[in-house]
Parts: C-alpha cells; structure tokens; sequence
C-alpha cells in the first residue's frame, strides 16, 4: 500500500518512542511461553479473515476507548499488531500515553507474520485442539 508523506510522518513520530520487536523476535518469545498479550489492532474485515493465534481484537478505532476495561494492569507486557507495523505504532504510542508501560509494537505486522509461514487462526477455529 501507498501510504501518504503526511500518515508516513505521523507514524515516524510515534515509532520514535515505542518500542518495536520484529515479527521473528516475537514469535520466538512466544514459543518459550512468555507471558505476552497479542493484540490485534487492524480492521474488523481483516480480523475476521485470520489472525495470530491466541490474539484479541481491539481495532485501532476502539483501543483506546476499551482497552482499560479488558487490560486495566498496566505494567503487563502488550504486543500491538496490525498489517505491517504503522497502525501498531500509533496505537502504541497512544497507549502509553495512557500510562502503559511495556507496550511492543510488532514490526513486519500480520505481512511478516504469515509470509514466514508461521501459524494463524482463521474465522472459526478457537484455538483449542
């Protein structure tokens, strides 16, 4: 996608201070079972048409809004993703803001994430084997 100079510099400003860990780096941190929640910030329409397992959705539109009632601890360790790693950074960024303290957006997104092949949750499966 295309992204416009105006989005692309928004994005620059908010990756200059969240803390960013590769698609890789997290998968990795997931299979020694660390204690991480995955967090889906994309649209509805692409939740819906897979996402990373265990993962919940609170779309870009809405985290800031939900994302106290469901994760009101904040010192635990959020890893945001979305498409590719911008709309995770904004997200990101806003939430620490809100006082979040160990907030990861994930770079290389849902892209990263699925063209390395690594395992996906699609409309429903639970998750549960």
């Amino acid at each position: 996608m295309k992204h416009t100079p105006g989005f692309l510099k928004l994005v620059e400003d908010a990756k200059s201070r969240v803390k960013e860990a590769d698609f890789r780096e997290i998968k990795k941190r997931l299979d020694a079972r660390e204690k991480l929640t995955i967090i889906d910030v994309r649209e509805d329409n692409e939740w819906a048409r897979g996402h990373l397992p265990g993962a919940v959705h609170f779309g870009k539109g809405i985290i800031e809004r939900d994302i106290e009632h469901a994760f009101p601890d904040k010192e635990a360790t959020l890893v945001l993703y979305c498409g590719g790693g911008f709309r995770s950074a904004l997200a990101a960024d806003n939430l620490q803001k809100m006082g979040y303290t160990d907030v990861i957006s994930m770079d290389g997104g849902w892209r990263g994430w699925t063209e390395a092949g690594h395992p996906v949750e699609l409309p429903g499966e639970t998750g549960a084997e």
